[in-house]
């Protein structure tokens, strides 16, 4: 039986110069791109209330988009009972503290499992919003903070939010080398030449805003602070790595082991234990979307970047006096 769907968003200013097809593929991830141009092609698409029905017809930036459609055979993703860290709830939002480990939407090699599963069975009514609420993403490892919209108003308001910029991000790091102070990166970033699972700057890319500071020096590592202006995929990740200071544990994009001299042999041994990006999304900061209350959660760090934190403290330490 056909579901009658109807999707509003407003194009991003990063998707300057992009067709109409790209921006409705980006921000509907769920639909294949046949079944994007299908919808173009036949009428069901309107910019700034007027019918377009040419895929490649390039966008400015800030047209509103409606789109009012059928669809009979979407992929309709499972319901798991997979327990969620749930730091708040109402009716139209909730906010999980996601552990590593944790995919967020299914895809290649993981068509279940993932946080999207999970939302579907603590919240039925999730399979009538688009990728179940999901706003934004993080990366399988990393831990903290995310957003989800649980209806269609909520998650298309929160999604606009973030393309203005007006959600607050703020992470914690663990990288490689000792920062001499804080700074912002503005690199574009896009998808790898020749690694295609990896990203990279690149200055055909899309613009990639990074602000970070110095919140404790240890002898050969730092304990950084970072906000995101834009949410490009591995975005901290690859300009951490672009710094020449890439994040502990971060072995795609430059973070093996580097134990600085006279390192104790458990300072090593931990260091090479950790096995994913030392990265935790700590702070998130925002207006609700329907009743504009402005709101702010915190998670802690997770035990394994807490334990890093001792032990580089601990090396710290024990060999302040070399530095003297």
């Amino acid at each position: 039986m056909a579901q009658q769907i109807e999707l509003t968003n407003t194009v991003g200013e990063s998707q300057l110069g992009m067709r109409l097809d790209q921006v409705v593929a980006e921000l509907y991830p769920d639909y294949s791109r046949s079944r994007i141009k299908d919808w173009i092609l036949n009428g069901m698409v309107s910019v700034n209330g007027k019918v377009v029905k040419k895929p490649r017809e390039k966008m400015m930036g800030g047209e509103e988009l409606f789109i009012q459609a059928e669809i009979e055979d979407e992929v309709r993703w499972v319901a798991q009972d997979i327990p969620l860290d749930i730091v708040y709830e109402d009716d139209d939002i909730l906010v999980i503290n996601k552990p590593r480990d944790f995919v967020v939407h299914p895809g290649a090699g993981t068509p279940d499992g993932t946080v999207l599963n999970a939302l579907l069975h603590h919240c039925p009514s999730l399979a009538e919003v688009p990728r179940a609420g999901i706003v934004h993403r993080l990366d399988k490892d990393t831990t903290g903070l995310m957003v989800v919209a649980k209806t269609i108003q909520a998650q298309t308001r929160l999604v606009r939010a973030l393309q203005k910029r007006k959600i607050t991000r703020e992470y914690e790091a663990l990288a490689i080398g000792q920062m001499t102070g804080g700074g912002t990166v503005e690199k574009p970033i896009g998808r790898h030449s020749t690694k295609r699972t990896c990203m990279a700057v690149h200055e055909m890319g899309k613009d990639a805003i990074t602000h970070y500071r110095v919140a404790e020096r240890f002898r050969e590592h730092t304990r950084i602070v970072l906000r995101l202006e834009t949410g490009r995929t591995h975005q901290i990740r690859v300009h951490m790595s672009y710094l020449s200071h890439p994040l502990i544990g971060d072995v795609t994009y430059g973070g093996r082991p580097r134990p600085p001299r006279n390192a104790s042999p458990e300072f090593i041994q931990a260091l090479r234990a950790f096995d994913r990006q030392a990265l935790h999304a700590r702070m998130l900061r925002l207006d609700h979307p329907i009743t504009g209350e402005k709101m702010e959660w915190h998670a802690p760090l997770p035990n394994d970047m807490v334990a890093m934190i001792d032990i580089l403290r601990k090396d710290t330490l024990e060999n302040s006096e070399d530095d003297y």
